[in-house]
C-alpha cells in the first residue's frame, strides 16, 4: 500500500478514534479499540486476529490507550496488510458512523446526512497532513468555488473575503464539523434550493473522492450484435466504465486505459453522427456523442487521461492539491525563514541596543570623569592663578620703588599677565579669537621688549650721567682746591688778584681793577690801608 493511501486511511481512522475518546483525555479503552479494529478489518477485507491486540498491549496496564500507543498496532496488524481490494466508500462510511453522532448537530443543517458524509470525505481529502486535522483558508475557498460552479452559481468574491476576515480573526482554519456546518448553513448557497445544493455536493464528491473526471450519456456500438445502445459513461484516471443508467445500479463493462490507448475521430456512418473511436490494448469502442461539443470534450478528456498515464502523473485534482500543499509548505518555510531572520535581526538589534546602552553608559561615565577631571583642573588652575596673583601683587609692591619707566613696565607686565589670565579662562573661544589674542599678545610682548630695551637704554644713560656727574664733581673739587691755593697766594702777595666769587645782587662798585673786583668789606679795608699810608 502506498503512503498516499495510508495517509488518507489514517485521517478517517483518526476521526473514529477521536470519537471514541468521550472524555477528551486523548485515550480510548482497549475494549473500544477491539471493536474499532474488528470493524476496520471487516471493511478492508483483512483477517482479524482478536488475540493480537491483547498480545500487543500485554505489557501495559489495563488503562486506556493513546492514539500514539495505538498507532504501532494499527500499522503492523492492519494497515500493513491492506490491499487495494476493498470498498473505500464502505470504509469511510464506517468511520463516519462512529464519529458524526458525537460531533454533528444535524437538526440545524439544510443538508441530509449523506451530503454531510460527502463533505466529511472532501474535508479529509483537502485537509493538511497533520493532527488534529484542519482545512486551511485556501482549501476552503477551493472547495466552495468548486461547489458554486457545480451548482451553476456565480462566485461572490466579496462574500468570501468578508468570511475570510472573520475566519482570520479566529483560527484561520476549520475542522470537519465546522466545514459541514458552514456548507449546511447555506451561507454560500443563497438562492439555491436544497436539491441543487445536494447535487453540487455530489458532483464535487464524485470528482475529488471518486476521481470521476467526466460522465454522461452516449451511444455505444456493441461488439457482437453491432447495435447501438445508450449507456451512462464514467471516466476515471485509468478506466471508462459504462452503466445502464446514471444511478450506477447495473454496470455493463469497463474500458481499461493505459499509455498505449488512443482516441480517433470517425466519420458519420450508419445514421450516427459525432463518432469517435477509443482503442485500448484489449478492444476498440465506437461511441457516438449527442453533439460535436460533447464529442470534443470526451475526446479531450480521454486524451488527457492517457497523457497522464504515460507520464505517470496522478489525476488533475490530486496533482493540483499536491502543488497547493507544496506551495504552502514552501511559503511556510519561507515564512519561518523570514521569522527566523527577523528573530535573528531582532536579537542582533537587541544586542546592538545593549551595546549602545553600554557605550552610552560608558560615555556618560567618561563624561562624568572628564567633568570631574575638568573640575579638578579648574580648581588647580584657580589655585595657580591665585598664587600667581599673590606673586604678582608682591612683585608690584617690589616694583613701586622703581622709576616711572619701571612703573610703566610693571603696568605693562600686569596687563600682559592679565591678558594671559583671560586667555587661560577663555576655554570656549574660537580659533579665530585665539589667533587674534595671540597676535595681541605678540604685539604687547614686542612692546614689552621694546620698553625693556628702552629701560635698559635709560639705565645706561643714567649710569653715564652719574659717571659724568662724578667726573664733573671731581673736577670742581680739584678746581676749588686750586682756587683756594691761588687765593692764599694772592693774599700773601697783597692780593693783586683774587678769586672771583659770587657777589651781592645789589649795585656793583667800580674800582681800579674794574667793576665788582672787591667786595664791600675788602674795599673798606683797602680804603683804610690807603689812608694810613698817606698819613
Amino acid at each position: 500500500m502506498g503512503m498516499a493511501l495510508r495517509d488518507e486511511l489514517l485521517k478517517s481512522i483518526w476521526h473514529a478514534f477521536t470519537a471514541l475518546d468521550v472524555d477528551k483525555s486523548g485515550k480510548v479503552s482497549k475494549s473500544q479499540l477491539k471493536v474499532l479494529s474488528h470493524n476496520l478489518c471487516t471493511v478492508m477485507n483483512i483477517p482479524h486476529d482478536p488475540v493480537a491486540l491483547e498480545e500487543h498491549f500485554k505489557d501495559d496496564d489495563e488503562g486506556p490507550v493513546s492514539n500514539q500507543g495505538y498507532m504501532p498496532y494499527l500499522n503492523k496488524f492492519i494497515l500493513d496488510k491492506v490491499k487495494d481490494n476493498f470498498n473505500r466508500q464502505d470504509f469511510n462510511k464506517m468511520c463516519w458512523t462512529l464519529s458524526y453522532r458525537k460531533n454533528l448537530e444535524q437538526n440545524e443543517l439544510k443538508i441530509c446526512n449523506d451530503d454531510a458524509f460527502k463533505i466529511w470525505c472532501i474535508f479529509n481529502f483537502l485537509s493538511e497532513d497533520r493532527y488534529p486535522l484542519i482545512i486551511v483558508t485556501e482549501e476552503i475557498e477551493y472547495f466552495l468555488r468548486k461547489l458554486t460552479e457545480a451548482m451553476g452559481g456565480s462566485w461572490v468574491e466579496e462574500r468570501f473575503e468578508d468570511y475570510k476576515l472573520q475566519l482570520n480573526s479566529k483560527q484561520q482554519c476549520l475542522n470537519a464539523w465546522e466545514l459541514i456546518s458552514l456548507v449546511g448553513s447555506g451561507h454560500f448557497s443563497k438562492g439555491m434550493d436544497h436539491q441543487t445544493l445536494s447535487m453540487g455536493i455530489g458532483e464535487v464528491y464524485q470528482e475529488l473522492i471518486l476521481d470521476v473526471l467526466k460522465q454522461g450519456y452516449m451511444m455505444k456500438k456493441g461488439h457482437k450484435r453491432k447495435n447501438w445502445t445508450e449507456r451512462w459513461f464514467v471516466l476515471k484516471p485509468n478506466t471508462i466504465s459504462y452503466y445502464v443508467g446514471e444511478d450506477l445500479a447495473e454496470k455493463k463493462g469497463d474500458v481499461l486505459l493505459d499509455g498505449n490507448c488512443s482516441v480517433e475521430h470517425l466519420q458519420d456512418k450508419e445514421g450516427k453522427k459525432c463518432l469517435f473511436l477509443i482503442k485500448s490494448s484489449q478492444k476498440s469502442f465506437e461511441i457516438s456523442a449527442s453533439d460535436k461539443k460533447k464529442k470534443q470534450e470526451w475526446i479531450q478528456a480521454v486524451q488527457n487521461c492517457v497523457t497522464l498515464l504515460r507520464q505517470g502523473r496522478p489525476a488533475p485534482h490530486r496533482e493540483a492539491r499536491q502543488k497547493r500543499r507544496e506551495l504552502r509548505l514552501k511559503q511556510q518555510a519561507e515564512q519561518e525563514e523570514l521569522e527566523l531572520r527577523m528573530r535573528e535581526l531582532q536579537t542582533a538589534n537587541e544586542a546592538k541596543q545593549h551595546e549602545l546602552e553600554n557605550m552610552r553608559k560608558a560615555l556618560e561615565e567618561a563624561a562624568a570623569n572628564a567633568a570631574e577631571e575638568e573640575k579638578r583642573r579648574l580648581q588647580t588652575q584657580t589655585e595657580l592663578q591665585d598664587r600667581y596673583r599673590r606673586d604678582l601683587e608682591r612683585e608690584k609692591l617690589v616694583c613701586q620703588s622703581f622709576s616711572s619707566a619701571c612703573n610703566e613696565e610693571a603696568k605693562k607686565r600686569a596687563e600682559l599677565e592679565q591678558i594671559h589670565l583671560q586667555q587661560k579662562q577663555a576655554i570656549s573661544v574660537t580659533v579665530a579669537e585665539k589667533e587674534e589674542l595671540e597676535k595681541e599678545r605678540l604685539a604687547k610682548e614686542s612692546a614689552l621688549q621694546a620698553a625693556m630695551k628702552q629701560l635698559e637704554q635709560l639705565e645706561l644713560e643714567r649710569q653715564g650721567a652719574l659717571e659724568q656727574y662724578e667726573t664733573v664733581k671731581k673736577k670742581l673739587e680739584t678746581a676749588t682746591n686750586n682756587t683756594k691755593t691761588w687765593k692764599h697766594k694772592v693774599a700773601e702777595h697783597e692780593g693783586l688778584l683774587r678769586l672771583i666769587q659770587p657777589g651781592a645782587k645789589g649795585q656793583q662798585n667800580i674800582t681800579n681793577w674794574g667793576p665788582a673786583a672787591f667786595s664791600e668789606a675788602e674795599l673798606s679795608l683797602r680804603e683804610k690801608q690807603c689812608s694810613k699810608t698817606t698819613d
